[in-house]
């Protein structure tokens, strides 16, 4: 599956594109604008004629032109802007809560009500509506993902709704877009676009509790998990109902860790572990120093194979 980087011009979606055509729009008047207001002062300079400095040619150019102008620019820009929320019903609803500084990421059923969390990470179905209904569990963070859609805030008790969609299967990279204290900018997300069929098969995989494997390792990897982490993290299925810090009922199956500042994997992991305030400073997780290194690669093995 591609991965797209941030960019505002390779929209991949309807509400993006939109928002590209508004800017190629502007961006041609202004140059347009731009040329003119060159030419005549050029025209100033090396040519200089009587009619450049008459009260018509001002008006005209200082205040008809502008304003024609620009109520025209403001018009088709209001006209074509994409739509932040809609009446009829979306295909999949998702509740986005801001946190310092992760993204947690609520399923909500056909009644409203939570389905299922994870963290970080937004699967939607290629095609279809999504409705993301975005808050703040602290301070002012801000939604972006540009090749899917506009900016738009989250603000602590208000319920702001953002609509997209994507038009091609891909994976893109989002990020806050609003300066939240500390480690703001390693405050990342990944929207993965899939096929609706595949999607549905990961929204009932993400539905089930994680069950044990039966072999010495993951038992004592869930028994280390649940000793240093279950009070900050929840695993459904386990005593381990922690709020603090992301749902990691299938944390294996997701790309990144740290809100996206390392790939997924056992190495990165362990060194998230006992190292994370090195790789993201000031992040509100603490190191786990007291592991030793069987331990820690028996932990994190064992949150790998959390799919």
């Amino acid at each position: 599956m591609s991965v797209w980087l941030q960019s505002a011009l390779a929209p991949r979606g309807p509400e993006a594109a939109a928002i590209a055509e508004i800017t190629w729009v502007l961006v041609a008047a202004g140059a347009v604008i731009f040329a003119i207001v060159l030419v005549i002062a050029a025209l100033a300079l090396f040519r200089p004629h009587a009619w450049l400095g008459s009260t018509r040619l001002i008006v005209a150019g200082g205040i008809v032109f502008p304003v024609v102008v620009l109520s025209a620019l403001l018009v088709y820009a209001l006209l074509a802007a994409p739509r932040q929320a809609a009446a009829g019903p979306a295909d999949v609803v998702v509740e986005v809560v801001g946190h310092q500084w992760w993204w947690e990421v609520n399923y909500l059923d056909d009644s409203g009500a939570p389905d299922f969390t994870t963290a970080n990470e937004i699967h939607i179905p290629v095609g279809r509506e999504v409705e993301l209904r975005l808050h703040s569990a602290d301070v002012l963070h801000s939604f972006w993902v540009p090749a899917l859609a506009g900016k738009l805030d989250l603000i602590p008790g208000k319920d702001n709704r953002l609509r997209l969609a994507a038009d091609q299967a891909g994976t893109f990279r989002g990020q806050c877009a609003e300066y939240c204290g500390g480690p703001h900018a390693q405050m990342a997300l990944f929207v993965v676009a899939e096929d609706p069929a595949r999607f549905d098969a990961w929204r009932t995989a993400q539905r089930e509790p994680q069950r044990g494997i039966a072999d010495p390792q993951a038992t004592e990897g869930r028994q280390l998990f649940l000793a240093h982490c279950g009070s900050c993290h929840t695993l459904r299925g386990t005593v381990a109902e922690g709020k603090l810090g992301p749902d990691l009922t299938h944390f294996g199956s997701r790309i990144a860790l740290g809100a996206g500042i390392r790939p997924n994997h056992t190495g990165a992991l362990a060194g998230w572990i006992a190292g994370n305030q090195r790789m993201k400073p000031g992040n509100l997780m603490p190191e786990i120093r007291d592991l030793d290194g069987d331990e820690l690669r028996t932990l994190s093995d064992w949150l790998g194979t959390l799919k």
